[in-house]
């Protein structure tokens, strides 16, 4: 599974890094997780607001750090 987080580096940004990181850990899958800080690539997704979480090409949320059982429930 391919995770990436979109965003400048933000403090949210960095959030939504370490959820999703734990997040994937805890379920034991085999994931891939990028930061995305390229202001060209993260308007290849459409994405208008950071941060934002992409699992395997597709957007799951933009604007908001969810909490770790909602990523759980994206990456199932």
């Amino acid at each position: 599974m391919r995770i990436e987080i979109l965003g400048m580096g933000c403090q949210k940004c960095n959030a939504l890094y370490n959820v999703a990181k734990q997040a994937a850990e805890e379920l034991g899958i085999n994931f891939e997780l990028i930061k995305v800080e390229d202001f060209k690539e993260i308007m290849k997704y459409g994405v208008m607001t950071t941060p934002a979480l992409v699992v395997d090409g597709k957007v799951k949320v933009a604007g908001k750090v969810p909490g770790k059982d909602e990523i759980k429930a994206m990456l199932q």
